[in-house]
């Protein structure tokens, strides 16, 4: 029976196409609005954890912060970090070990291709096997920096794609970094993170010695605590040492003290914020498409009163024409939410597709859940058919000799 009431509603609304067409409008542009900007804002949170993912739960990071320009984080800053202040961070209660980190802007070239890369440096000593550990590094290629490698570098993992230099980066290549010849001597395994799969290790004292680096001038201070359940507890106390060294008030700060934890919650909730503000605007655009498919419904109604007349004279029950009515309103939302659906498919994939070629960048992606396409869907169904159900309702309560009596 369902059957029958089904075939003869997606009939009734063939023979009304333009006017269907025009109900479903608000529909799928707010389940569109709803599919793209979600599959982008969640394609942006995963891509954007990931540069974080592998670090643990143990590290934080210091740098200076203020008026910045261009450059590295914590640098081009008004007050950047001196070197004395490693060691000071190193004897707070709860710090196991903390070392500086050096960025350098550097023109690096290959197979007569030039480009601007960042170099960041890899403590030497004990700390260095500290540093492999808290960033899980591990080489895809050749071998990891040693103490004394000189003019040797270690690089990220998308230099092994060709695309770039005419042909993929090996262990044992010689690249010119600043106009100075220095050999590859590894490529690290693939972590998905832009920070270290596009960029390039070096010795920290062949920074100082060979790039020149300013010895002096900090980027970032990273430290290693000893519980990571005391993590705020160290964080503080560090804060509260910097305030002193650098003699700045609470409220005043000109550094930062971070941790992964920290950043990717900031991250959550500013696109939680984001998407909160779609949900919005989502709404009102659906609300509106339900409101016509009211209105359609309602003008139907009145359009087919003879119809109804008809059916109700032959026996017709009022559950019937309910039925009938419903399921029409039913029709016209789902078949706008699959519109929807498909075309915030399309925006999403087609706009990160578009973003990743023009900026070159893989952390701009969309990312769509079954779950999501079929909420969206459900969603629709009963979007229509709850605005469907006042004029369902009045056309199963017609009178049948009101219904011919009226029909024109």
């Amino acid at each position: 029976m369902l059957k029958d009431y089904a075939a003869f509603s997606f009939k009734s609304l063939r023979s009304r196409k333009l006017r269907s067409w025009l109900t479903m409008i608000g529909i799928f542009i707010g389940i569109a609005a709803v599919i793209s900007l979600i599959g982008l804002g969640e394609g942006l949170r995963i891509a954007i954890t990931s540069q974080f993912g592998f670090l643990g739960p143990d590290i934080l990071s210091v740098q200076a912060s203020g008026v910045a320009f261009a450059g590295p984080p914590g640098s081009a800053v008004a007050n950047p970090l001196s070197d004395n202040l490693v060691g000071k961070v190193k004897n707070v209660n709860g710090v196991e070990a903390s070392f500086p980190r050096y960025l350098e802007a550097v023109t690096f070239e290959f197979n007569n291709i030039q480009d601007i890369i960042m170099a960041a440096s890899v403590p030497e000593s004990a700390d260095r096997k500290t540093f492999e550990t808290m960033i899980n590094l591990k080489a895809d290629e050749g071998r990891l920096l040693k103490d004394g490698d000189g003019k040797k570098v270690v690089l990220g993992n998308n230099f092994k794609k060709d695309d770039k230099y005419g042909k993929s980066v090996k262990a044992g290549d010689r690249v010119l970094i600043n106009g100075i010849v220095f050999e590859v001597v590894g490529i690290l395994e693939k972590k998905g993170s832009f920070i270290f799969d596009n960029n390039m290790l070096m010795n920290e004292k062949s920074m100082i010695d060979i790039l020149k680096t300013d010895k002096s001038k900090v980027d970032v201070i990273a430290v290693k605590v000893k519980d990571k359940d005391k993590i705020q507890e160290t964080k503080l106390d560090i804060e509260e040492l910097l305030r002193k060294e650098r003699n700045v008030k609470k409220g005043e700060e000109d550094f930062q003290v971070q941790s992964p934890q920290n950043v990717l919650q900031t991250l959550n909730s500013t696109l939680f914020a984001v998407q909160l503000f779609v949900y919005i605007i989502a709404a009102i655009s659906l609300a509106v498409g339900g409101i016509g498919i009211m209105n359609t419904m309602y003008t139907s109604v009145l359009e087919r009163m003879k119809e109804i007349g008809v059916m109700k004279s032959i026996g017709a029950r009022n559950s019937a024409i309910f039925t009938i009515f419903f399921i029409e309103s039913g029709f016209l939302g789902m078949t706008g939410g699959v519109i929807g659906i498909a075309l915030g498919m399309i925006f999403a994939y087609g706009s990160s597709f578009i973003g990743r070629i023009v900026l070159g960048s893989d952390i701009i992606q969309a990312s769509i859940s079954p779950f999501l396409v079929l909420g969206a869907l459900i969603f629709s169904f009963i979007l229509g058919t709850l605005f469907g159900v006042l004029p369902a309702y009045q056309a199963s309560k017609l009178n049948p000799v009101d219904s011919l009596r009226s029909a024109k």
